[in-house]
Order: structure tokens, then sequence, then C-alpha cells
């Protein structure tokens, strides 16, 4: 018998009114997680959880509470599969929030965040994935951040296949069309203003700088390999805000 583990530890800072919202979340969530409690206790708590729950956690005419379904990626295993440690509020009202895990539940606790906590937006945190044999493939990690709108996801073995790739082929990231000018340098191509600074560039596939009509500019413009640093990676996978 072996176990795997997905593990994270990581501390945030929200008001004291997010720090009761949070409470009240996980009194509920406790609540429709036990299936002894009756529709009629639900609703009776969900009568004095608070104008702001209820907006945040809109209910439905099956139950006050399924406005937190959408926390969870999976509808039937409503637990919150990691611990928080919600502290007392200190001088200047902040209040120490403290989520811990050996089977971390990753897109539940960004959910989490996005949603009760958006005085510490953006935010992000990182976990570790082992196991207690060392067996290949068993191990990495990964980070997620989140800010109101999304949520980032990206993984270590994502990273590494990225970075194998680089190493084989310089045009992995695509390509950025770019001219020189004698006193500043190098400016890159994007489609609405021409040449301008790498932060605006469009990146093209191979394919695409093949077949791009290059425009006619005081300088030859020519492709370069985008820069490793500033290519979107098409493994990281960022989700809207429900």
């Amino acid at each position: 018998m072996s176990n795997s583990y997905t593990k994270a530890a990581f501390g945030l800072a929200i008001t004291s009114a997010e720090a009761d919202l949070l409470r009240r979340v996980i009194t509920a969530i406790e609540m429709i997680g036990d299936a002894e409690t009756s529709i009629d206790a639900l609703e009776a708590h969900y009568a004095t959880i608070g104008a702001d729950f209820a907006a945040l956690f809109p209910r439905t005419e099956l139950s006050p509470f399924d406005g937190l379904l959408d926390l969870f990626p999976d509808e039937n295993y409503l637990v919150l599969d990691f611990d928080i440690d919600i502290g007392e509020p200190n001088a200047e009202g902040q209040v120490i929030v403290f989520l811990s895990g050996e089977q971390f539940g990753i897109e539940t606790a960004a959910n989490l965040i996005q949603r009760c906590a958006r005085s510490a937006l953006p935010f992000g945190f990182e976990w570790a994935s082992d196991h207690d044999r060392l067996r290949p493939g068993e191990f990495g990690g990964g980070y997620v951040a989140i800010t109101e709108t999304a949520k980032e996801f990206g993984h270590t073995s994502q990273m590494l296949d990225r970075a194998m790739g680089r190493a084989r082929d310089e045009g992995a990231d695509g390509f950025v069309l770019t001219i020189r000018h004698p006193e500043h340098g190098l400016s890159f191509w994007n489609d609405t203003d021409g040449f301008d600074r790498l932060s605006r560039a469009r990146i093209f596939s191979e394919a695409e700088a093949a077949n791009f009509d290059v425009p006619i500019a005081h300088d030859q413009p020519e492709w370069l390999a985008c820069p490793r640093r500033f290519a979107f990676d098409p493994y990281i996978a960022v989700a809207p805000s429900a």
C-alpha cells in the first residue's frame, strides 16, 4: 500500500468582515455536507446568515445553500479538504487566515479565496505533490495565481515540458517581428499600432510568420524567436471567475 499527497500551507491577510463571512461559509459547508441536516434546519440557518452571504452565494428554490456548490469541482463531494485557521483582528483590523493540508483541494481553495477574500487579491499560492515511495512521476507541484476575474493554474510537469521544448527548438515560444532603431533599439510588431514595445508584441507561430505580409519600414524587419520570459505559455490554464 502506498499514498500520494497534494500539500500546501500558506497564509493571507483579509479584513475582519471577510473573516466573519469566511466563518459563516465554513459553517454552511459543514451543514450541507452533513447528510443528517434537514432542509428545515438549512432554511432556519439561512434566515440568520446575513445579506452579504446571500448576495455572494444566491440560493435556489431547491436549497438555500446551492450557491456554495460552485466552490467545489465535484458537487457530490462538498468538503473543504484542507484546514483553515482564522486568527483575531490586529490593530489595523486585518485577520491572518492560514490554510494547510496534505490532501489539499487546490481548486476549492482558489475559489474560496476569490469569492471571500477580495481584499487580498491578487494573491497566489504554491502546492506540492509527493508520494511515500520513490516512484517516477509522483513528484512535482505548481501554483495558482488568483485575481478578481480569473484563476491561473500552473504545474511543474507542464513547465518542464515547455523548457525542454525550448531547449530543442529556440522558436518553441513563437516569433516576434522586429525593427532596429539607431537610438531606441528594437521595436516589436503588433497589429494595432505597428512597431512598439515588447510588452505589446504579437507572437506569431512559425506558420503565421511564414505567411505574414511583412510591412515596409525604415529598417528591414527581422524575425526573432520570442523571448522565453515574455512568451505566453499555452500549458498554463486560466479559468475565469464564477
